[in-house]
């Protein structure tokens, strides 16, 4: 029995018997419910993170995440199977290691790979034979092969032989009821047939579907293109709403009545510009890795343009709003309704919030937010924020602006309480949608 037989064989029969340890690099909305998947699959799992507090956090049995509740947690620690470290010598311990790290932009909106590449330093400076190294993160096709491997393969192992490598493509939707990570089919892509096999394997311990695919190239633009789709669309219909405005046509109504249809047509919807850590970056990624290729990308990079103007056209119509009641952005209170990127979840990554913020702060307005979800504004990457903490919802807060900027469509956000309560609404999610209002006091955005 060759090496590379022996090395394939022993991590199989491992991840069968569930003997393999879980090692989850990135501790974060991808990483945490990926260990309660395997937790509650029966693998013990170590979860690995350069930020301290979190390690001391996950620890202690506490939590950071709003949908991985504190005794989830402690239900993992009490079952003694998770452990987490800051200390990436560790990563040695853990037979399947989940590479779950950020992949944001840089300045000028190309991939910025530095976590993946500093991740991947680290696994192969403890990289051991019999190692499976699974990369989730989503980046541009070829990121595995072109980038993972060749880091790894400065640790003197064999790919293929001593170590094994894929590619699956994260598919957290934070806040839907209807699908988590178990039950969302998985999409796995590998280096060879042998790293395949393992990984889907691995995966079918913990998800109710695994869909493997010919090579981590097809997986990783499998996770590109379900969100450029996305992206295209929401720019199409805020480009539409834009339109329509202008010609005095809700364009709400307009994709209401569209979606009737019983096919050929799925609704999108406008909003204030795009959030999230997929759908905002993922399209450009591939627009740039088609100018490496010398191919152009034109609606790509139009969609992105469309949906990153949105904060400025809110900010447009907040001006507009204000200037209908003789009162100018400078100056005003503007209370921001939401600045988590989507409806009943705690996560602002790439929130259109701090954009808008950040454009009225400019203009001088006297900004406050109330967000149930988020009680203190975070740190954003791209973004000054500033040093503020959430208002409570409340008619006495929203009377005492001079306009209510809806950016988040929480389900705390009572339409009735703020058409009743507000001076001035701007709204960019359609919440005040059959509510009466007095004439001239909602403004779509």
């Amino acid at each position: 029995m060759t090496a590379a037989v022996s090395q394939a064989d022993q991590l199989e029969k491992k991840i069968q018997s569930k003997e393999a340890r879980v090692g989850i690099i990135g501790l974060g909305y991808v990483g945490l419910p990926l260990i309660n998947a395997y937790v509650e699959s029966g693998y013990s799992a170590m979860g690995y993170d350069v930020d301290p507090k979190k390690i001391e956090k996950l620890n202690r049995g506490e939590t950071y995440i709003a949908h991985i509740r504190p005794q989830i947690i402690r239900g993992w620690l009490d079952k003694g199977r998770f452990e987490a470290t800051a200390d990436m010598k560790r990563l040695s311990e853990s037979d399947v290691l989940l590479i779950c790290v950020p992949t944001p932009l840089s300045e000028s909106r190309d991939p910025d790979l530095k976590y993946v590449e500093s991740t991947a330093e680290a696994i192969s400076a403890a990289l051991r034979p019999g190692q499976l190294v699974i990369l989730e993160s989503t980046t541009y096709p070829g990121t595995t092969r072109d980038v993972v491997v060749p880091i790894l393969d400065k640790s003197g192992l064999k790919l293929g032989v001593d170590y094994f490598v894929a590619y699956s493509p994260e598919r957290e939707d934070p806040g839907n009821k209807d699908f988590s990570t178990s039950t969302i089919p998985k999409v796995v892509g590998g280096m060879d047939e042998t790293c395949l096999k393992l990984a889907d394997l691995f995966y079918q311990q913990a998800m109710t579907k695994t869909v493997p695919v010919s090579s981590c190239e097809i997986a990783e633009a499998c996770k590109i293109l379900e969100n450029t789709y996305r992206s295209v669309n929401i720019a199409m219909v805020n480009e539409l709403k834009m339109i329509y405005d202008r010609l005095g046509i809700d364009v709400w109504e307009v994709i209401n009545a569209a979606k009737t249809k019983p096919f050929g047509f799925q609704a999108f919807y406008p909003g204030p510009g795009l959030g999230g850590h997929c759908i905002p970056i993922d399209p450009f990624y591939l627009s740039w890795v088609a100018r490496k290729h010398e191919l152009p990308a034109k609606f790509i990079e139009l969609s992105g343009e469309i949906n990153s103007s949105m904060p400025a056209y809110v900010v447009t119509r907040v001006g507009e709003a204000l200037n209908s009641v003789g009162k100018p952005i400078k100056g005003s209170k503007v209370g921001v309704l939401g600045v988590a990127y989507k409806k009943d979840i705690d996560d602002p990554r790439e929130s259109p919030a701090y954009k808008v913020m950040e454009l009225l702060h400019a203009r001088g307005a006297d900004l406050s937010y109330c967000d149930p979800q988020i009680p203190t504004l975070p740190d954003a990457r791209r973004y000054n924020v500033l040093p503020l903490e959430a208002q409570p919802y409340s008619p006495e807060y929203l009377k005492s602006l001079d306009c209510a900027v809806v950016v988040t469509d929480h389900t705390a956000f009572d339409p009735q309480v703020l058409v009743d309560s507000a001076q001035l609404i701007v709204d960019t999610r359609n919440v005040t949608a059959g509510v009466t209002a007095p004439a001239g006091r909602v403004w779509k955005a």
